[in-house]
């Protein structure tokens, strides 16, 4: 198997089960429906352990643009395999959407509401509020990269890895995950979104195109900076990057205040 191929595989799976766990929470009829927010982040957290399992060994199971970008950005992947890795992510995550439409195939029609079903394939706000939404994409995307770059550095027992990174996915979702959804990968977000948009659902409604950027712009941007804090904080021991972050998270932190002064 290719690498290319592998990262299908691997973000495909990705989607199967997190897309999975959301649409048997969420519509109409299944046995699943009202788990909640712990059944819903369990799902992901173990669906993105599957996929590493299946493929790390393959692609290295980045699964993730934000991941991808952000390894390439301090010199663990090659800028040359960016393209191909983001490509083949975007094609897993509409595949899985799309194994996930046809998987719930009676449920949609039952489902009247169109935000619930929008919700099985992609991610938006609890309170619109687009700074603060775009600032916990990055967030959580910083502490995604800079936790799976940590916990990289540890030895585990053969094949634990991938299950730690699952229980810190499911850490992610339940600490930071209720403010957007907590999208996280831009892939994850935009070929479902796309799923969405092309697939002939039942009343689905509109795929919110106007929010789609955010989980897109804030993952990437995310991504970059933990692995650059990673890279100058935990290996360089640079106190310029410390000092740097520390001023980043009080200009976040004096935009939010001003924001919910207004």
């Amino acid at each position: 198997m290719t690498p290319f191929l592998g990262e299908i595989i691997g973000t495909m799976l990705l989607i199967v089960f997190g897309g999975g766990v959301v649409a048997g929470v969420l519509l109409k009829h299944s046995k699943a429906e009202a788990g909640g927010w712990i059944v819903i982040t369990m799902g992901w957290g173990l669906g993105v352990a599957v996929a590493i399992y299946a493929v790390g060994s393959v692609s290295g199971a980045h699964i993730n643009p934000a991941v991808t970008v952000g390894l390439a950005a301090i010199g663990e992947f090659p800028w040359s395999m960016v393209p191909a890795y983001l490509l083949a992510q975007l094609i897993g995550a509409f595949i899985g959407a799309v194994i996930v439409w046809l998987h719930y195939y009676p449920h949609w029609e039952k489902t009247e509401n169109p935000g619930l079903k929008l919700a099985v394939f992609c991610t938006d706000p609890a309170i619109e509020h687009t700074p603060s939404n775009m600032m916990s994409e990055v967030i959580g995307t910083f502490m995604l990269v800079l936790g799976i770059l940590a916990i990289g550095a540890n030895d585990f027992t053969e094949g634990l890895n991938p299950l730690i990174i699952g229980l810190f996915i499911l850490a992610i979702g339940l600490s930071l995950g209720g403010t957007t959804g907590y999208a996280i990968n831009p892939a994850r977000d935009l070929g479902p979104r796309l799923a969405h948009f092309l697939l002939p659902i039942a009343g689905k409604g509109g795929s919110n195109w106007k929010y789609a950027w955010i989980p897109v712009a804030g993952p990437l941007i995310g991504g970059v900076a933990g692995a650059l804090f990673y890279r100058h904080v935990f290996v360089d021991g640079s106190a310029l990057a410390m000092t740097i972050a520390l001023l980043a998270i009080i200009a976040c932190l004096a935009v939010g205040s001003r924001a919910s002064g207004a």
